[in-house]
């Protein structure tokens, strides 16, 4: 009696396999990218927002001291007023970079995590399908 589902001779099987497999690290290796990509976009936003705090900060002294020392100084000692100024400019500048260490974080670890955590679903689905293969 012959089988009606023959799956095909070996060499077919293993030509189809080989086929799947590249398919499958193609579409690993383009997810990669894309990941790669957007973490990248992220490290970028992390360092303009590290760079608009080192800016903000540098004119922020300047033209903040300047403006709000002559306007403090008709009410306190000049000594208070500078001090006063510079502490306000400095926590500025604090939560800036904290905002860009935030991004840097999200960034980060720069390895593609969903194609490595793909790519190890892939490798148990096959060490899976061998296993029952053998047992069959």
């Amino acid at each position: 009696m012959a089988d009606t589902h023959d799956p095909g001779s070996t060499a077919e099987l293993v030509r189809r396999a080989a086929e799947q497999i590249s398919t499958l690290v193609r579409d690993e290796l383009t997810l990669a990218k894309v990941e790669l990509v957007e973490k990248g976009k992220r490290a970028g936003i992390g360092g303009g927002l590290f760079g608009a705090a080192a800016v903000l900060a540098w004119f922020g002294v300047g033209l903040l001291l300047t403006l709000f020392v002559v306007l403090l100084d008709l009410v306190w000692p000049l000594w208070l007023a500078v001090l006063v100024v510079l502490v306000v400019v400095f926590a500025a500048a604090g939560i800036a970079a904290l905002l860009g260490k935030k991004e840097f974080q999200q960034a980060t670890p720069p390895m593609p995590q969903q194609a490595v955590d793909g790519v190890k679903a892939d490798v148990d689905a096959v060490k899976t399908a061998v296993q029952e293969g053998r047992r069959a």
